[in-house]
C-alpha cells in the first residue's frame, strides 16, 4: 500500500506555466485523509512552496532547497547551512570563469555576486529580494541554497564537471534546465530529506511513490521503492523509473495521484 507520494514541481507537477493545476489541492487533501502523505520535493525554498500550496499547506511535507529545508507535520526535523569556508572557496572558484554568475539565498533573500543582467531567469529559478553584493555575505547569514548562472549553455556540461573537480569535498553540482547549476553540500539531496520525512511517519521505500523529471530528482527517485518518471524527464532519469507516466503538460502526476487514491 502507498503510504507517501513525494513529487519534484518543475517540469513534473506544475504545468508550464509553473503553476499549481487546480485539481492537485483535492487530490491532496482526500489523499490526506486516506493517511498518505504528501511531500513538495523542490529547489524551492520553503516559504515558495507554501505559498505555491497555499489551499493545503497544512495537510503536506516539504523537502526544500534540494534537500536543505526538511519539514514535516509542521515541523523543522532539518535545516542544513553552508559552511562560511565552503561559501567562500565556492565563490573564489566561480570567480576563475567569466561564464558563471553565482547567487546565494537564505530563507528570504537572494544575493548576487554579479550584476543583476548576468543572470537568466528559468522556472524555480526566481530571485527573490535580490541583493548584489561584491563578496559573501557575512558569516552570520545562514545560506541553505546556492546556484551557478552558466552564461554559454553549451558550457554547462563543462562548467559542471570543473566544479565537481575542485569543490567536490564541499559540494555536488547538478545541471538544471539550459543555464542552471544547482549547489547543494556533500550528502545532502532530496533523497536525504526526503528520508527524514518517511522516519518521521514511519513509512518505508517502499511504501513510497516519487515523481522527477531532472538530475536533481536522480537520488530520491532511487531511494523510493516506485519511482515515476515524466516523458519529458532526462536520458538518465528515465531509465531508473519504474514507470513513465507521461508529461507535466497533460497533469499526468495528477492523473497517477487520482488512480492511486482510487485504489485506497
Amino acid at each position: 500500500m502507498i503510504k507517501l507520494i513525494a513529487s519534484d514541481m518543475d517540469g513534473t507537477l506544475l504545468d508550464d506555466d509553473s503553476k499549481v493545476p487546480e485539481e492537485t489541492y483535492e487530490l491532496i487533501s482526500a489523499l490526506a485523509e486516506k493517511g498518505v502523505r504528501f511531500v513538495a520535493s523542490s529547489g524551492r525554498r520553503y516559504d515558495t512552496l507554501r505559498w505555491l500550496f497555499e489551499p493545503v499547506a497544512d495537510k503536506m511535507d516539504y523537502v526544500a532547497s534540494l534537500g536543505t529545508q526538511v519539514y514535516a507535520d509542521g515541523r523543522l526535523l532539518d535545516r542544513e547551512v553552508f559552511s562560511t569556508l565552503s561559501v567562500m572557496r565556492l565563490f573564489e572558484t566561480t570567480q576563475l570563469f567569466d561564464c558563471l554568475h553565482l547567487a546565494l539565498y537564505d530563507a528570504t533573500h537572494t544575493y548576487l555576486l554579479n550584476d543583476q543582467s548576468s543572470y537568466i531567469r528559468e522556472l524555480d529559478k526566481d530571485l527573490p529580494n535580490a541583493e548584489r553584493l561584491f563578496d559573501p555575505p557575512s558569516p552570520d547569514v545562514s545560506i541553505i541554497k546556492a546556484a551557478l548562472c552558466c552564461e554559454y549553455p553549451d558550457q554547462l556540461m563543462d562548467m559542471a564537471y570543473v566544479l565537481e573537480r575542485e569543490l567536490s569535498e564541499f559540494f555536488t553540482f547538478l545541471p538544471s534546465g539550459s543555464r542552471w547549476i544547482d549547489v547543494v553540500p556533500r550528502h545532502v539531496n532530496k533523497a536525504t530529506g526526503l528520508e527524514q520525512v518517511m522516519r518521521y511517519w514511519g513509512i518505508g521505500p517502499d511504501e513510497a511513490v516519487a515523481f522527477g523529471d531532472s538530475m536533481n530528482d536522480y537520488a530520491m527517485l532511487r531511494y523510493v521503492g516506485h519511482p515515476y518518471v515524466m516523458e519529458n524527464a532526462r536520458y538518465a532519469v528515465r531509465q531508473i523509473g519504474q514507470r513513465v507516466i507521461g508529461r507535466n503538460s497533460d497533469h499526468a502526476v495528477q492523473r497517477v495521484m487520482r488512480e492511486i487514491l482510487e485504489e485506497l
